[in-house]
């Protein structure tokens, strides 16, 4: 229970001292507003998954129907694809809940009661600030630590299962041309590991200048090293002009594929930039095979990858004033539309700091500035409103 005392006013230093002793020392009111969160951030979850993946669905269930796709194989394509999915809801679902969430308190008197047991706004909403963080965290993690296996997984399975490409389609192989004597190789891989930096499954021909081939080489998986590929157990069939075959084993066949793990990735995720982590993003910036349209381009997007998670607090701090106004009627709907509305002008902010920065020369410091920008003003714009009516 609380012990009634005269309210002194929140400065900027206390709420920061607020902000981490609920962090570093969660009280029961701690655990009663997280508690209070759980249930309207799963609904908001669930909401924002099935409208973002109602077009998927849709379009799973034609190739069902239409192509007679496999049917476990495109519920597995659709699982896969749900990390994705869930990293770019969660933040509108963080915002969804704690609107509901202080609709609630705020309708039943209870954020009321503890301002007049002494217990100041800032203090009572910190658990909610808190827990935004940590979602934000959890955010960021998800994406740069499933998210690109996922999406590996459900390429994989829309090549081979599901549109039938087989091991020589969907792009799934690299060209050297200009080998001596005029000739050229032809790699197919059937999958990238990108966590490993491997190619799966690999079959490469090498042909002559009269288009012949002369030589193939099987291999389970082969990695990249010192500028070069390195297969193993690779078995090896040579043609020789008598119309004999000479066949070998070599534990380590050391080949040149003509692409580096970088490039190789771009095309296996369909040159999708959303698709890729950081750290797969930041390779292949470095990799030198880009013009500079592209590397700005890849530059905004490394920079967008870790400032969009945290939208997950900023939605948080933004929808704490929002939620404390007084309503009448309306409950789930209306803050579902208020909702979307804070989201839709986010969105417009963030395309209009974007479309500017990224025409602007500067790098990574240019690209950074146009990603965070709209996390700083709706920051601003959430303090400004919190601490407003943090003194009513």
């Amino acid at each position: 229970m609380y012990r009634l005392e005269a309210r002194r006013p929140e400065t900027p230093l206390a709420n920061v001292r607020t902000f981490v002793a609920a962090l570093v020392h969660p009280t029961i009111l701690d655990r009663y507003m997280a508690q209070e969160l759980v249930g309207p951030f799963n609904f908001g979850l669930s909401a924002f998954t099935l409208i973002y993946a109602a077009t998927t669905i849709l379009a799973i269930g034609r190739l069902v129907s239409e192509e007679h796709a496999p049917l476990l194989a495109s519920i597995a394509y659709f699982l896969w694809q749900l990390p994705q999915i869930v990293v770019t809801v969660v933040p509108m679902a963080m915002l969804l809940g704690t609107l509901l969430t202080l609709q609630r308190l705020s309708a039943e008197s209870e954020i009321t009661a503890l301002k007049a047991g002494g217990v100041g706004l800032v203090r009572a909403v910190a658990p909610l600030l808190v827990v935004g963080f940590g979602v934000s965290l959890a955010a960021l993690a998800l994406q740069e630590g499933v998210v690109p296996y996922a999406n590996d997984q459900a390429i994989y399975l829309r090549d081979q299962s599901i549109q039938h490409l087989g091991a020589f389609g969907g792009g799934t192989h690299t060209v050297v041309t200009g080998l001596p004597g005029g000739g050229q190789q032809v790699t197919y891989f059937r999958g990238f590991d990108a966590a490993t930096q491997q190619l799966l499954f690999v079959t490469i021909v090498t042909y002559g200048a009269d288009n012949r081939p002369q030589a193939i080489l099987f291999s389970d998986r082969g990695h990249y090293d010192q500028n070069s590929w390195t297969f193993d157990l690779a078995s090896i069939y040579r043609f020789n002009g008598d119309g004999t075959t000479q066949a070998s084993q070599e534990p380590d066949m050391h080949v040149d594929v003509g692409e580096k793990p970088s490039e190789i990735q771009r095309r296996v995720a369909d040159n999708n930039r959303e698709t890729m982590s950081r750290s797969q993003i930041r390779e292949i910036i470095t990799s030198g095979q880009l013009s500079p349209q592209e590397l700005r381009a890849y530059q905004e997007t490394y920079e967008d990858k870790l400032a969009r998670p945290f939208a997950s607090f900023v939605f948080t701090l933004i929808a704490v004033p929002f939620g404390l106004r007084p309503s009448r009627g309306g409950g789930t709907g209306l803050g579902f539309g208020l909702a979307v509305a804070i989201v839709f002008v986010y969105f417009v902010i963030a395309s209009i700091c974007s479309a500017v920065f990224s025409g602007l020369p500067g790098g990574y410091a240019i690209s950074s500035v146009g990603a965070w920008l709209p996390n700083v003003i709706f920051t601003t714009i959430g303090c400004v409103l919190l601490l407003r009516a943090a003194r009513y």
